[in-house]
């Protein structure tokens, strides 16, 4: 193969490969906007705000048995969106992991739905603790659910985080591509030589007894 021919080939799949990426770029941008523009919009819809910076301060420690809506194990996550709405993947993280999870925690004494459902059937219909673990049942489904729709909102969020970066290196990459493209089709253009590649050459002028020395 020629070298003139060898950087011609070069040149096309450079060229190739930079369509190829900022067409992935493209998508990955799109990808990007349309998940991060639905967790907006559909945390927006919700109307959850954090609660005041007032209400971080001069907490008291926790008492067992007694519901406490803030508590000082809040204040290193959910107090650095005090009094902010809820639009983005990372807010939804901390709500349903520190603030809801720290209430059902309290509300369910550290079981799950699943266990006060349990047990709320396990007792004698229309009692008193029947019907005391059947509210707490339903209240610990109520925020187990919305936990879950938040965790799955900061899901949806990271995934377009992740689109974002990938659409970074896509079009950094279709950059560097475009060019060594372009200097390998100036290089072609200057490139007269009909040299062969791979062929070995001859380094001295062999005599008449001795075998020519190829490389």
């Amino acid at each position: 193969m020629r070298r003139r021919t060898f950087d011609f080939l070069a040149t096309c799949i450079g060229a190739v490969l930079t369509v190829v990426l900022l067409v992935a770029g493209g998508l990955l941008l799109w990808g990007a906007n349309f998940t991060n523009t639905n967790v907006h919009n559909q945390l927006a819809q919700q109307q959850i705000t954090f609660p005041p910076a007032s209400a971080f301060v001069n907490l008291k420690a926790p008492v067992p048995g007694v519901f406490q809506e803030i508590t000082p194990s809040m204040v290193p996550s959910v107090s650095q969106y005090a009094g902010q709405q809820m639009l983005t993947g990372a807010q939804a993280q901390v709500y349903a992991n520190d603030f809801i999870g720290n209430h059902l925690n309290q509300i369910g004494g550290g079981h799950s739905y699943a266990y006060w459902s349990s047990k709320a059937m396990s007792l004698p219909a229309g009692s008193a603790a029947a019907t005391a673990a059947s509210g707490t049942a339903s209240t610990m489904l109520t925020g187990t659910t919305e936990r879950g729709l938040l965790l799955e909102a900061y899901g949806f969020g990271v995934m377009g985080s992740i689109a974002w970066y990938a659409m970074l290196a896509s079009f950094i990459l279709a950059g560097v591509f475009l060019l060594l493209t372009l200097f390998g089709f100036l290089h072609y253009r200057k490139d007269t030589e009909k040299e062969e590649l791979l062929v070995p050459r001859v380094l001295a002028k062999p005599q008449a007894d001795k075998e020519p020395v190829l490389v």
